[in-house]
């Protein structure tokens, strides 16, 4: 049983221009993979993480340098659903992130934090030869600082039951206490010492979150009150 948040309950002052312009990014960098073709293995072989690049000195480089396959693995995405994950949770809790620190900070939290979740992944899987891609790292930075910022927001939710779903407003405190708890426990369980349950690079999700909340609290908010609107 995953719960889906959809929504927040936070009334946002100025509108959410690079929340929407980092998932019209990615849409448009999903886009360009799939018209890729057969030379999509070649594109995400360059343009991905490979910790054992940045680890072992008997690995070729990457041609295309060390910092531009972390900042361009950000905005790809190994599937439909993959992509539609990210960006959920994206615009759910970005937009309130990016109100409360202006578009420029909010920047500054996302891709530090993907860049923190990036290096956690190579140290963790310092050997490894697997291509790992997605906006994850990034986006859990947000939910990092979203958890430091709005702990008590009511964030609605859809949990599965079945064939329905049922919605109910719980606090940002439980999403994201439930969601980082997950991606711990995961990273420990000892049939995955690499951390990549799944496919799921579960360590950089760590790494990005843990970025998220210290950024949050070393950067100056543009605005400091918070109205939280009822939820309906």
């Amino acid at each position: 049983m995953v719960p889906i948040p959809i929504n927040d309950h936070i009334r946002r002052r100025i509108f959410w221009t690079a929340t929407l312009l980092l998932i019209v990014a990615n849409v448009l960098a999903f886009m360009f993979e799939m018209s890729l073709g057969r030379q999509l293995n070649r594109f995400v072989f360059y343009f991905s993480i490979i910790p054992a690049r940045y680890t072992n000195p008997h690995v070729a480089p990457n041609p295309e340098g060390n910092l531009i396959p972390i900042f361009a693995s950000m905005f790809l995405h190994g599937g439909v659903l993959h992509l539609v994950g990210n960006m959920l949770f994206l615009f759910v809790f970005g937009r309130s992130i990016e109100d409360r620190y202006g578009h420029m900070k909010f920047l500054l939290i996302y891709f530090l934090s993907g860049l923190a979740a990036a290096v956690t992944h190579i140290y963790i899987n310092a050997g490894s030869t697997v291509p790992t891609i997605g906006a994850s790292g990034a986006i859990a930075g947000i939910l990092g600082a979203y958890l430091v910022c709005f702990p008590g927001a009511q964030i609605t939710t859809l949990i599965p039951l079945l064939i329905f779903f049922w919605r109910v407003e719980i606090p940002a405190v439980f999403v994201l206490g439930y969601w980082f708890l997950i991606q711990f426990l995961s990273g420990l369980d000892p049939t995955n010492m690499s951390g990549t349950q799944g496919g799921v690079a579960v360590w950089a999700h760590v790494g990005g979150f843990i970025a998220g909340m210290v950024l949050a609290l070393a950067l100056r908010p543009r605005r400091s009150r918070v109205e939280v609107l009822p939820p309906f």
